[in-house]
């Protein structure tokens, strides 16, 4: 007959086995490991390029990185801008492993976690702790892309430039917005939404005249720049010009 005591004494053990057992998903993100390792990256410097194997991913701890494209022309165009707790090249996990579509680099200095294709694969398939935070992950980039979408059709370049400046100061997500942004041209931000760099300044200097943005060197965003979202016309809105009236044949201009 099994005393209740022993039987006790076993189901404690069993217990601490498991609670030892159970996968800590932030703790293999964050240090090295079997099949991953610690990587830093100075601003400028290449995660990987476009037309690299597909060999691995990269979990990106701290810092800020951009993801572009080159065309068969030679033209570069940037797909999106990445902070710390975001995924990089995880396509490479799609089927059979092929090359890197895109090309990530450095803004800032970055410190990441490169995780082989190999195991990557393995503990998605094993751990359901780590398949929910790379699933999250996915769907939050789907939803972004889609509202990326959205916004270059339907929005003006000016509430597009609102915007990606707001996204890169973090507003909306938990804890305190990062006001000062990193640094980024006006050519890059020109790409990101779709016109030309002469437009990015005009609109720049208009949000700085408001009070939406302050920059010398670096661009530090102010929460007043939502107004640009929220409302359809702002003050003194000179976003356009003015349309031209034609002054019919025969009749003279005012003096």
């Amino acid at each position: 007959m099994i005393s209740l005591e022993a039987s006790d004494n076993e189901e404690t053990i069993q217990m601490t086995e498991l609670e030892n057992t159970i996968f800590d998903a932030a703790a293999f993100l964050g240090e090295a490991g079997p099949g991953r390792r610690i990587v830093k990256l100075k601003p400028k410097e290449a995660f990987f390029s476009q037309g690299n194997p597909a060999d691995s991913v990269f979990y990106l701890q701290k810092g800020r990185a951009r993801v572009t494209v080159i065309s068969d022309k030679g033209k570069e165009a940037t797909i999106t801008l990445l902070s710390a707790g975001e995924f990089l090249g995880e396509e490479s996990i799609a089927g059979s492993a092929g090359l890197r579509l895109v090309t990530a680099t450095a803004i800032t200095a970055c410190t990441a976690l490169q995780i082989e294709r190999a195991e990557m694969i393995r503990v998605m398939h094993e751990e359901h702790a780590f398949s929910d935070v790379f699933v999250k992950f996915l769907l939050a980039r789907s939803m972004r892309t889609q509202a990326d979408l959205v916004d270059q059709l339907f929005n003006s370049s000016e509430k597009r430039l609102a915007r990606i400046l707001l996204l890169m100061a973090e507003f909306g997500k938990p804890g305190e917005p990062e006001t000062l942004i990193p640094s980024i041209t006006q050519e890059t931000l020109a790409d990101m939404i779709g016109t030309t760099r002469s437009r990015v300044s005009f609109f720049m200097n208009r949000f700085r005249k408001l009070g939406f943005i302050a920059y010398n060197g670096r661009i530090r965003v102010h929460k007043s720049l939502l107004n640009v979202i929220l409302h359809d016309k702002l003050p003194e809105q000179n976003a356009e010009k003015p349309p031209i009236i034609e002054v019919p044949q025969g009749r003279s201009r005012p003096v």
